[in-house]
């Protein structure tokens, strides 16, 4: 029996050690490179775009442009901007977010990097923001799935039995549901499972809003494979529906099923019961597409992984809704829908 990928050495190209004993000056340079990257680490002004080497101002490790004049750091314009910790400590926080398969509460991120909780909530919830991906509208084709877990539904019983009541008919007005969107590897790709998945938060696991989400991202002709909720009834027109009922069996006699999916949801509920225990409506969206990221690189090695992340932490514009959360700038609205 073959070796699982996870355990072979293949998986371990990241070690924090490495980071530790990293020295400020080495972690200014790591920051370049990756910053401009795109010029192999030639400094490019923010704020005017111009490539000409600007000056560097050495006692305060930034940088000024001979162009505009604009003062700036390696940190500048992304979700880092105004930052007050050394370096290490960012890198080091991606690396502890990269080896935690199932996320990281902050807590524990407060606990490994000796800083406020207030200071890690906020910088493992910038590391999410910047995997989310507000771009892509790139459509889902060939074999894909969708399926749905609930969260927040539960309904602490009372503690005198005459007092308690039939929880299925409470009303649960912060009842949520994670439908996830997954497209299945082909024979083409060089991993098993799935390769892209994307979440939506809706109130609940309606017919509307799943065809909704059907046709704005997933190509006409496709085949879906789902359980048999009624909501997924009306993409029998437009889409190979294969149908799966979870009461009899896992899968279909003809490879029916919606594994990758639920695969999805386990990963899921392992984050929220083992790591974070309580995940609130307002950004629930950041964590399930957390899970989402997680699952599309579980065949990475955590260099790789690591790498990534810390690219798109430093190509995402600073964040309206985490720069001075603790004063006050905080997310209005969840975001639903798709």
């Amino acid at each position: 029996m073959s070796q699982h990928f996870l355990l072979s050495s293949k998986a371990r190209s990241l070690s924090i050690m490495n980071i530790v004993k990293m020295s400020d000056i080495e972690a200014f340079e790591m920051f370049k490179a990756i910053r401009w990257n795109e010029t192999n680490g030639d400094v490019v002004c923010p704020c005017c775009g111009s490539l000409e080497k600007p000056y560097f101002l050495k006692t305060r490790m930034q940088f000024r442009c001979k162009e505009c004049f604009y003062t700036f750091s390696v940190t500048s314009g992304t979700i880092f901007a105004n930052h007050k910790l050394p370096l290490q400590t960012y890198l080091l926080a991606i690396a502890l977010f990269t080896n935690s398969v199932k996320s990281i509460s902050a807590l524990q991120l407060s606990r490994d990097l000796n800083v406020q909780y207030k200071t890690a909530w906020v910088l493992s919830h910038k590391i999410r923001e910047s995997l989310m991906d507000y771009n892509s509208d790139e459509k889902f084709e060939g074999t894909c799935e969708m399926d749905g877990v609930y969260v927040n539904h539960y309904v602490r019983p009372k503690n005198n039995i005459d007092d308690r009541v039939d929880r299925r008919k409470v009303h649960k007005p912060n009842k949520r549901v994670i439908i996830s969107l997954r497209q299945r590897a082909d024979e083409a790709d060089e991993v098993v499972g799935a390769v892209k998945t994307k979440t939506f938060v809706l109130k609940s696991e309606n017919s509307i809003d799943i065809k909704t989400i059907a046709h704005k991202y997933i190509k006409v002709g496709t085949s879906i494979h789902t359980d048999e909720s009624n909501a997924y009834d009306d993409l029998t027109a437009h889409y190979d529906m294969n149908r799966v009922n979870h009461q009899i069996e896992y899968s279909g006699i003809y490879g029916e099923n919606n594994n990758q999916s639920e695969s999805y949801n386990a990963r899921f509920r392992r984050m929220q019961y083992g790591n974070l225990h309580k995940i609130g409506n307002l950004y629930l969206s950041n964590y399930a597409n957390e899970i989402a990221y997680r699952e599309d690189t579980r065949r990475w090695n955590n260099g790789k992984i690591f790498s990534d992340i810390f690219s798109k932490c430093l190509h995402t514009p600073t964040s309206n809704e985490f720069c001075g959360y603790w004063q006050g700038n905080k997310r209005l609205s969840e975001r639903l829908g798709a």
